[in-house]
């Protein structure tokens, strides 16, 4: 096991009918800042509820953070706290509106353009560069990304997507009642499912380095979401299955299974590419992704491959090869039962679409992707042409 930092400080406050527990979360004399999405939160009356439950604090509202959040809404709204004297952010929705949150309170402390905060965000925004970000807390409504107990970021600028960092980014606190998911759009939930299931997988399926529990830890959410995905999509309102969606996905991506094991990434950074071009959503794109890319690695992903059909799948006849390539194949199953294709024709998208691809990679810089660093332009390009 590789050496390792583990740090979270986010208090998580989950379950149901606990918004009224802002009033002891947020500071009392907070000049408080709700940033938000669509008006779905303002319709369903969360928003409402929210500014209630603040009590007599000030609190001023940010809407419209689109899905895949740009630069320039954050620097909309890093303006808006400028002009207003804003103390503290509360994000209310999923991962976008979370992640643009994080750029938004770097940049609001920040004496200088965001789009700085933004370029320097990886490996993060160094310290003395923003060392006092706004405090910010969350109410999820979305279970899928895990912004909501994580330091990361990713925001859409021009044709490119831009992980951002900060050691300083935790959220102070997460609101994550799975009643808040239950009107939410059935392909929302699907995605929440895929992208839960593949920020597991980037962090398991690698090579063996003597992680057992973060082993186990990864293959107990990837069987959860198996046993629930189809459950949480077609009963929306089954308290306990949501209630394991939305853990799931904060556990795939707070740090925890990634601790002291190597990680891939490349499907989420070639799926990055294929939303910028295509606009396709980043569920989608992953499920397009990571079963190409598994074909196309199976070589260097053998062991562990093999150790994910054992485990997850339970198939235990056969050689390695012929476990992994069951394992890819029941992957692709998963997917497609949720009612996700695999495949860029089922977009409409043709072979066009990888030239188109590689380029952005390139001019991104992604050109040495996976945990070993071997996963090239060309090999990029090789894992697009089987996502045909």
């Amino acid at each position: 096991m590789y050496n390792f930092d583990f740090y979270n400080p986010t208090h998580i406050v989950f379950g149901k009918d606990r918004l009224d527990e802002l009033d002891t979360l947020v500071p009392k004399d907070a000049k408080v800042l709700i940033t938000y999405g669509g008006g779905s939160a303002v319709h369903s009356g969360l928003i409402d509820r929210i500014v209630k439950a603040l009590g007599n604090r000030k609190v001023e509202q940010f809407g419209g953070i689109e899905p895949n959040p740009s630069l320039e809404t954050c620097e909309r709204a890093v303006a808006f706290i400028k002009e207003h004297g804003v103390d503290f952010v509360l994000a209310v929705g999923g991962g976008s509106v979370v992640d643009a949150t994080k750029l938004i309170v770097m940049g609001a402390t920040y004496d200088g353009p965001v789009i700085d905060v933004m370029k320097a965000g990886v490996p993060e925004v160094p310290v003395e560069m923003v060392p006092n970000p706004l405090p910010f807390g969350t109410v999820m409504t979305l279970p899928a990304t895990g912004s909501e107990m994580n330091n990361g970021a990713v925001i859409t600028y021009g044709n490119g997507k831009f992980p951002v960092f900060s050691s300083l980014v935790f959220p102070k606190f997460s609101m994550l009642d799975p009643t808040l998911t239950f009107t939410l759009p059935e392909k929302q939930v699907k995605n929440g499912v895929i992208d839960t299931f593949v920020h597991t997988t980037e962090q398991y399926l690698t090579y063996p380095v003597e992680g057992r529990i973060q082993d186990r830890f990864s293959e107990g959410i990837l069987k959860t979401m198996i046993e629930i995905g189809h459950i949480t999509v077609e009963e929306p309102e089954n308290y306990d299955i949501r209630a394991n969606h939305v853990w799931a996905s904060t556990l795939a991506l707070n740090g925890l299974i990634g601790a002291g094991v190597p990680q891939d990434w490349a499907t989420h950074l070639i799926g990055h590419e294929l939303t910028a071009a295509y606009h396709l959503d980043h569920g989608i794109t992953l499920a397009i992704v990571l079963p190409a890319l598994l074909e196309v690695k199976k070589a260097d992903k053998l062991e562990k491959l093999a150790q994910y059909a054992t485990r997850v799948w339970h198939i235990t006849e056969g050689t390695n090869e012929e476990k992994a390539d069951k394992a890819i194949a029941k992957t692709r199953e998963f997917f497609e039962s949720l009612g996700v294709a695999t495949h860029l024709k089922d977009y409409g998208i043709g072979v066009e679409a990888v030239d188109t691809v590689v380029k952005q990679l390139k001019d991104h810089g992604m050109t040495q992707l996976g945990e070993k660093g071997d996963i090239t332009p060309e090999v990029a390009r090789e894992i697009l042409m089987r996502a045909l």
